[in-house]
C-alpha cells in the first residue's frame, strides 16, 4: 500500500514532469524541427507551432517508450534508484534551464540539462556512475555535430550542382528517406508495449527471413522517392516545399519521440508503486509537449530560422534529412539527445555549403549557443547533487 505522503511526492513529481514538458515543447521540440521549414518560407511561424505540437504528440505516444525508460533507469549504476523527491529536484532544475533558454533566445540543450540534473542527483543518493551508457550518449553527442553537419554540408553541396539536377537528386534523397521510415520501430505494429518496423512486421506475416525485410524496405523506398520524382515532374517548386514540410513533419514526430523521455524518464522508478500504464503516462507527457509547442515554441522557431543561417528551401532539406536520421537513431537505442543540437548542427552545415554571401553563418551566435551546451550539462550536474543534498540534510 502507498501512504498519502507517497501519493503527494507522486503528484508533486507529476507536476514538475508536466512543467518540464511544457518547456521542451516550447524550446527544443516544438521550435527546431520547422525552424528550416519557416527559414524557407515554406511555412509561417504560427502554423509550424501548431503542427509540431499535433506531432510531438504522436511521437511521444508511438515512440517515447525506450528513451524515458533509459533516462529513468540506466543514467545511474548501483542500487540506487530515483526517490519522489530526487525526481521533482532533477525535473525542476533542468526546466528552469531550459526555460532561461527560452526567454533569451539561445536554445539550450534539453537533454544536457536533464541528463545532467538526473546523474548529479541520482550520485547524491549513492548510486554509482553508468560508465557503458555515458560512453553511448558521449559517442552520439560528440558525433552530432560532424554527421549532422557533414551530411547536410554534402547534401547541400550536391543540390546546388548542375552534375545531379534537382528533379532526379531530390527523389533520391526522398528514396533514402523511405528506407528509413521503413525501419524505424512503432508500437502500433507490435503487440502490447512492444516496438517493431513495417519492414519486420511484413517479413513476420509473409515470411522469407532477411530476403523479405530488404525487399520491404527497397519497395518502400522506391515507393517514396517515386511519388517524389512525379511530383516534381509537375511542379518542381511545389514539390520541394511540400517535401521540406513532409521532413520537418517527420523530425518533429520524432522529436516527440525523443523529448518526452526527458520530460518523463525520472518518473519511471516511481510507476511501479501505482501501477500505472507506461503509454498512459507518455500520452500525459505528449499532451505538455503540445501545449509548449502552441504557446511558446514561435519565438525559439523565428530565433533558430533567422539567427544562425539565411537558408533556402535545399539548404533547409539539407539540413532536416540528417536531423531524422539522428533522431530516430537516438529513439532507437534509447539514448537522450537534444534536438537544439542536431538541428543547429546540420543548419550550420547546410549554410556553410553556400560560401558565396548568400548562407550567412552567425559565428557569435554559435559559439554561445554551444557554450550553453556544454555549461548546462555541467552547471545542472553540480546543482543536481549540491540541491538533494542540502534537501536531505535540512
Amino acid at each position: 500500500m502507498v501512504g498519502f505522503g507517497g501519493v503527494v511526492t507522486l503528484a508533486v513529481a507529476g507536476v514538475a514532469s508536466m512543467f518540464m514538458s511544457w518547456a521542451i515543447g516550447a524550446g527544443s521540440s516544438g521550435s527546431t524541427p520547422f525552424a528550416p521549414a519557416v527559414g524557407a518560407n515554406a511555412i509561417s511561424v504560427m502554423r509550424a507551432g501548431f503542427l509540431v505540437g499535433i506531432l510531438g504528440l504522436s511521437g511521444a505516444v508511438l515512440q517515447g517508450k525506450n528513451v524515458t525508460e533509459a533516462v529513468g533507469t540506466e543514467l545511474i549504476a548501483g542500487n540506487a534508484e530515483l526517490s519522489a523527491l530526487a525526481a521533482t529536484i532533477a525535473l525542476l532544475l533542468a526546466a528552469g534551464l531550459v526555460a532561461i533558454g527560452i526567454f533569451t533566445g539561445y536554445p539550450i540543450a534539453t537533454a544536457f540539462t536533464v541528463t545532467g540534473a538526473v546523474i548529479g542527483v541520482g550520485l547524491a543518493m549513492g548510486g554509482d556512475p553508468a560508465w557503458g551508457k555515458y560512453s553511448e550518449i558521449a559517442t552520439l553527442w560528440i558525433g552530432t555535430p560532424f554527421v549532422g553537419g557533414g551530411v547536410a554540408y554534402t547534401v547541400a553541396r550536391i543540390l546546388r550542382t548542375d552534375t545531379v539536377p534537382n528533379p532526379a537528386a531530390i527523389p533520391l534523397f526522398g528514396a533514402v528517406i523511405g528506407l528509413l521510415l521503413a525501419n524505424i520501430q512503432f508500437v502500433f505494429f507490435a503487440p502490447g508495449d512492444q516496438q517493431s518496423s513495417l519492414a519486420q512486421t511484413i517479413t513476420e506475416v509473409v515470411g522469407g527471413g532477411l530476403v523479405v525485410s530488404v525487399g520491404a524496405t527497397v519497395a518502400v523506398g522506391c515507393l517514396t522517392g517515386g511519388l517524389l520524382f512525379s511530383q516534381m515532374q509537375q511542379n518542381e517548386t511545389v514539390a520541394q516545399r511540400r517535401f521540406l514540410l513532409v521532413l520537418g513533419g517527420l523530425v518533429a514526430f520524432s522529436a516527440g519521440g525523443s523529448q518526452v523521455g526527458l520530460a518523463l524518464g525520472p518518473l519511471v522508478p516511481l510507476l511501479g508503486d501505482f501501477d500505472v500504464p507506461i503509454i498512459a503516462v507518455l500520452l500525459g507527457g505528449g499532451l505538455g509537449l503540445l501545449v509548449g509547442s502552441w504557446t511558446g515554441a514561435p519565438r525559439m522557431i523565428k530565433a533558430i530560422s533567422q539567427d544562425y543561417a539565411a537558408l533556402g528551401p535545399n539548404r533547409s532539406i539539407a539540413a532536416l534529412i540528417p536531423s531524422f536520421a539522428l533522431a530516430q537513431t537516438a529513439v532507437f537505442f534509447g539514448i537522450p539527445v537534444s534536438f537544439n543540437q542536431i538541428i543547429v548542427s546540420a543548419i550550420v552545415g547546410s549554410g556553410f555549403a553556400a560560401r558565396d554571401g548568400t548562407g550567412e553563418i552567425s559565428a557569435r551566435k554559435i559559439a554561445y549557443t554551444i557554450f550553453a551546451w556544454i555549461a548546462s550539462l555541467a552547471v545542472a550536474l553540480v546543482l543536481g547533487y549540491v540541491l538533494f543534498t542540502l534537501t536531505t540534510v535540512f
